[in-house]
């Protein structure tokens, strides 16, 4: 396989370009990641207070915030945002680079350490979990202790802040940290669906931006009917503002869990416009730890796939012929073949037993090569095909096994341009050439095991037989006069008759032609 050759998509390789490029080096991810985890930290933090005091002043229904706990919390909130901030990029922040350390090293991680990496996020989610529920204890406390009545009240604003900032948390880090997670899978698939795969997500993240807001909402009637003292205009402000919150809230959750599964369906997507268009070497980064991350995986295993059979396709098509190659993928590919009318050509050089024995050997395989370019070449362009290469000759096949029509003109125009350009190009290299027509004979022969395409009959006999007359001759081109009766008029204008010989091994006469003295231009289709 090539080296691979990634598909960025339309917004970077990881889905957003805040992540970078693939390949930046590994102090420049760090330095990315760690102010997108900071200020994914510094952002949650920031958005939870500003929920906290807005619900704890505004929303929530019941008698307002005396003035002590007004003080106490516009003291107490900034200074544990500001604790909360530094504990978390101290314990989460920090303690998540390290567990990336394996990449500073420039080396693959280890199963455990690939595991680790993938469960990243939740760690940072875990962190502020614990931070929060910290903060949710603290000023519950402080509600007590200042303002007894509306304690609860608190309790369950900064319980459901905490909820706010945890599902922040986590959707920041799984998006934050997906060039290293595409580094832990390079080559290989997830090692086992985490977190309950897209299902599990899914429904919590339905949880977070639903379940729990709304939750909230049904709190704030509860307690508006505990408590009974609650104004009508009081409760649907209160309802109202929360709902706002809620609907936020959950259009963000929304759109980020939208992200979360789109983004990798979007590299595959891009991946197979890739694939479709003839790229079979791309890959795409796998960046997810569930089945989206095994649909990442899939598709780099199935364009591998298609890469080494396109490859072993190439090599098929380049030893047997594409014609063959297509015609063996189109049909079962048994022993024996059908009778066919075609036109054989073929090429052999002159004292090649003198050439090997006199010039390295080296030299005699550059000569070879060269001779038989010219071959490959010229048969090409007519449409035919170079059916076997033996030692220091070529056969070639006009009409078989796709049908050609006025194959005897191809295989003649082919000859022509076979002789005219060894003659020019390859001196040292002087070679005979005979074209035959006639029915024969193609298809497998050999055995279920190991066999061959080729052509028997009497013409390929004929046109070996030509070809060892043909060395003699002064065009060093000889064909059957059949041939060129069964040629267009445009190709039979450039042949004219000579003797009449019995070619060994045949019974009759073989009428000869060779190309006349002044030849004209040779018609390539």
């Amino acid at each position: 396989m090539h080296p691979a050759q990634h598909s960025p998509g339309r917004t970077g390789p990881f889905g957003s370009t805040l992540l970078g490029p693939l390949g930046q080096s590994a102090p420049a991810l760090r330095r990315r990641v760690q102010v997108l985890l900071t200020a994914t930290l510094i952002a949650t933090n920031v958005i939870g207070a500003l929920v906290v005091v807005g619900l704890a002043a505004l929303l929530i229904p019941g008698p307002g915030m005396s003035a002590g706990l007004v003080r106490v919390t516009a003291i107490s909130v900034p200074g544990y945002v500001v604790a909360a901030v530094v504990a978390g990029a101290l314990w989460g922040t920090r303690g998540a680079l390290r567990t990336l350390h394996w990449a500073a090293e420039a080396r693959p991680p280890t199963e455990a350490e690939r595991t680790a990496t993938l469960r990243v996020p939740l760690r940072l989610t875990f962190v502020q979990a614990v931070l929060w529920g910290l903060a949710t204890v603290l000023f519950g406390c402080l509600a007590v202790l200042v303002q007894p009545d509306i304690a609860l009240t608190v309790f369950l604003v900064v319980a459901f802040a905490s909820v706010v900032v945890c599902a922040i948390a986590y959707l920041f880090g799984e998006f934050s940290l997906r060039p290293y997670v595409a580094l832990a899978l390079r080559g290989a698939a997830p090692p086992r669906l985490l977190h309950g795969g897209v299902n599990r997500r899914m429904l919590l993240f339905w949880c977070l931006g639903t379940g729990v807001p709304v939750a909230g909402l049904v709190v704030t009637a509860v307690l508006a009917l505990v408590r009974g003292n609650v104004s009508t205009t009081k409760l649907a402000v209160s309802v109202i503002a929360l709902g706002l919150v809620v609907l936020c809230f959950g259009l963000l959750v929304t759109v980020f869990t939208a992200r979360s599964v789109v983004n990798p369906l979007s590299s595959v997507r891009d991946g197979l416009g890739r694939v479709r268009s003839g790229d079979f070497a791309v890959t795409i980064p796998v960046y997810d730890g569930t089945e989206l991350g095994l649909l990442q995986a899939g598709f780099n295993d199935m364009a591998a796939g298609l890469a080494e059979r396109e490859r072993l396709r190439d090599l098929f098509g380049r030893h047997v012929g594409h014609e063959v190659a297509v015609e063996a993928m189109r049909t079962s590919t048994e022993l024996g073949g059908t009778v066919r009318a075609v036109s054989v050509l073929f090429v052999d050089l002159i004292g090649s037993t003198a050439l090997a024995a006199s010039r390295p050997p080296e030299e005699v395989v550059d000569l070879l090569n060269r001779f038989f370019a010219v071959v490959v070449d010229e048969v090409g362009r007519q449409h035919g095909l170079v059916n076997k290469f033996v030692g220091d000759a070529a056969l070639a096949i006009f009409g078989a096994p796709v049908p050609l029509a006025d194959h005897a003109g191809h295989a003649l125009g082919a000859a022509r341009a076979i002789a005219a350009r060894l003659a020019a190009e390859v001196p040292e290299c002087p070679a005979g050439v005979g074209v035959a027509t006639g029915d024969a004979v193609a298809g497998n022969v050999g055995d279920p095991r190991r066999f061959e395409y080729t052509v028997i009959g009497d013409p390929v006999n004929e046109a070996a037989r030509l070809t060892e007359l043909a060395k003699n001759a002064d065009s060093r081109l000889l064909a059957s006069w059949p041939a060129v009766e069964a040629a267009s008029a445009d190709e039979a204008g450039h042949w004219t008759t000579a003797d009449e010989v019995t070619l060994r091994g045949r019974g009759r006469a073989t009428t000869l032609a060779t190309p006349r003295a002044a030849p004209g231009p040779v018609r390539h289709p």
